[in-house]
């Protein structure tokens, strides 16, 4: 049987991919943009990304990465993004892949190959590498599910499952590995950050979250800063305000989810939010809601055709 090459992943991503990015499949985005896009703002989780055509330039903390057509991101914590679409045009869309990973799995795979165990690197948070090809199949069979809802629930762990296995064993291996090595700097922070993540509208307390990583409030405090480029009431705000983003895409008054993600003080929250997204909360819930309509046009029309 001929294995696929990369254009025929290309060919299912872009028949599946969506506007909003959004899928069925629970942790899996497929996307497309026509246009070059506006600078974003985000918190990705541990996961696994892929361009299949077009150009991304993101900032993961503090490290830069130019992100092309058949390079493959994978990010081992929750940390600070700030990307931007740079090549995209109607008639050569920009179309990617976003796949959360779950951390039990690879901890689960690991444990099954016990004999292999690449040394994890400390502090290191992201890295990009060309797509290795014996992750094409999986990932075509992955996004193919989108046409048999059926199959979803079934099939979908098993193949996420297959992802993770197939990455351990490319160059992203060393570096996904220590979401699986409990004691290793960048998993403890790993651990504070999906915290902060869940947790966003309680209080912080440092020494607390010092405690459960099992650091000292200094030697907790710098290692944070590697790892997410933020201290921890930075990345807290960050991720509050993404919340709050979120939130004022649908219905939800201004005042309502200011207070909803934990702010006390509602001129406070207008300050931070145009200092992150250089508009003013109305201003932007106005644009987001705009460009919902007509994403959900857009997939309306795609699905027609």
């Amino acid at each position: 049987m001929t294995k696929p090459k990369f254009s025929d992943l290309l060919n299912v991503i872009e028949r599946h991919a969506r506007y909003d990015y959004v899928t069925p499949v629970d942790g899996l985005k497929v996307g497309r943009t026509d246009v070059p896009s506006e600078v974003g703002h985000s918190i990705y989780q541990p996961s696994f990304g892929l361009v299949a055509r077009g150009v991304k330039e993101l900032m993961v903390g503090e490290n830069p990465f130019r992100y092309a057509a058949g390079e493959s991101l994978l990010c081992a914590v929750d940390v600070p993004v700030t990307s931007q679409v740079t090549e995209a045009s109607p008639s050569a869309p920009y179309l990617a892949i976003h796949l959360e990973i779950d951390p039990a799995v690879v901890a689960d795979l690991l444990r099954e190959q016990s004999g292999y165990r690449p040394k994890a690197p400390d502090n290191l948070v992201a890295g990009k590498y060309t797509l290795d090809p014996e992750l094409f199949d999986p990932l075509m069979r992955l996004v193919s599910l989108l046409e048999r809802p059926q199959d979803i629930p079934v099939m979908a762990p098993l193949i996420k499952r297959e992802i993770v296995w197939r990455l351990l064993h490319t160059e992203h291996g060393p570096l996904l590995s220590q979401l699986a090595f409990a004691n290793g700097n960048a998993a403890r922070i790993g651990r504070a950050t999906a915290w902060i993540r869940d947790n966003y509208a309680e209080a912080l307390s440092i020494p607390d979250l010092a405690a459960q990583a099992n650091m000292s409030v200094p030697s907790f405090y710098r290692h944070f800063k590697a790892v997410t480029s933020m201290s921890p009431v930075q990345f807290q705000k960050r991720v509050r305000l993404q919340e709050a983003r979120r939130g004022l895409s649908g219905s939800s008054t201004i005042s309502a989810v200011a207070y909803d993600v934990g702010y006390e003080s509602l001129s406070q929250f207008n300050r931070d939010y145009r200092r992150l997204f250089n508009l003013t909360p109305s201003d932007d819930a106005a644009t987001l809601r705009a460009t919902l309509r007509r994403d959900l046009g857009h997939n309306r029309q795609s699905t027609s055709a």
